[in-house]
């Protein structure tokens, strides 16, 4: 396979593999509390990445603890969040990261992108209100919190880790968030069924550890337009997978909010790309901590 196109398929694979993480997430909690699902995530990613990692730093060190902090908030608005809504749902709702990221640089942007950015607030009330008016789910406005909450870690990240090598980052974080789940997870770990193992594990190791160095190789390898559309596909691959594995169904407000939303974070996520580049080179957007 000539070596673009085995970059796209990886770059689309680590897409996919994000996509389903919202499900994974969903049925692992089904039978495991949430304290202990995270824990059991970040410790198995821990002691993967720790394999792969020679020496950190104290900045790398410093930094990582913060940056962990912020990304274990995610986990946990998130986590709570798809408990309570479906996967397809919650993958759609966390793709806002997309057009929040910028805002949170504060940078001057383009009227188009405010724009893009009102599209997905609009589609955002569509898929809330998927089943007629009523108070916004708990699910729902839970994983609106977590892409807030994620917009402002990937800005952070943009912010503070320029110059540090990612895989020390992410151990750090990953160190960070075993920590922090301990004390309150320890008590549940006895009780976990060998299906709720199976299903930590495929989040672990999948959905963090391969995702990212999978993720890290590839970007090497192509340009950051390419990259940033190929994982831009997350939420599809999350309402696919929701669908068609989760038993899940759209009614017809959520598939005019989810196409509305695939279409503002797209055209939102263009017009920041054209405007960056068109400056001060090229960065990518990641959807994932």
């Amino acid at each position: 396979m000539p070596a673009p196109r085995r970059t796209d398929l990886v770059l689309l694979l680590v897409a996919i593999v994000w996509g389903s993480s919202y499900l994974a997430a969903k049925t692992a909690t089904a039978v495991t509390p949430v304290l202990a699902v995270l824990f059991v995530r970040y410790a198995i990613s821990a002691g993967s990445l720790v394999l792969f990692v020679r020496g950190i730093n104290r900045r790398e060190l410093g930094i990582g603890v913060l940056l962990g902090l912020t990304q274990a908030a995610v986990l946990i608005l998130e986590t709570y969040g798809v408990t309570h809504t479906s996967a397809a749902n919650a993958g759609l709702i966390i793709s806002l990261t997309l057009v929040l990221t910028p805002l949170f640089d504060r940078r001057r942007l383009p009227s188009r992108f405010y724009l893009a950015a009102a599209t997905c607030v609009i589609a955002v009330g569509l898929l809330m209100a998927s089943h007629g008016l009523h108070v916004p789910g708990v699910g729902d406005l839970l994983m609106l919190a977590a892409a807030v909450v994620r917009a402002g870690h990937v800005a952070l990240v943009g912010r503070l880790a320029t110059g540090l090598r990612p895989l020390q980052l992410t151990t750090v974080q990953a160190l960070v968030g075993t920590a922090l789940f301990a004390a309150p997870a320890v008590r549940h770990l006895p009780a976990i069924p060998a299906v709720g193992w199976l299903q930590l594990a495929y989040l672990a190791l999948f959905c963090s550890v391969f995702a990212f160095l999978a993720q890290t190789w590839a970007i090497q390898r192509t340009s950051a337009s390419r990259a940033s559309l190929l994982l831009g596909t997350e939420p599809l691959w999350a309402v696919a997978i929701g669908i068609g594995l989760g038993d899940e169904h759209l009614t017809l407000p959520a598939v005019a909010g989810a196409a509305l939303l695939l279409a503002g974070t797209t055209w939102g996520q263009a017009v920041e790309r054209s405007h960056r580049e068109s400056g001060a080179g090229q960065r990518v957007l990641v959807t994932q901590p």
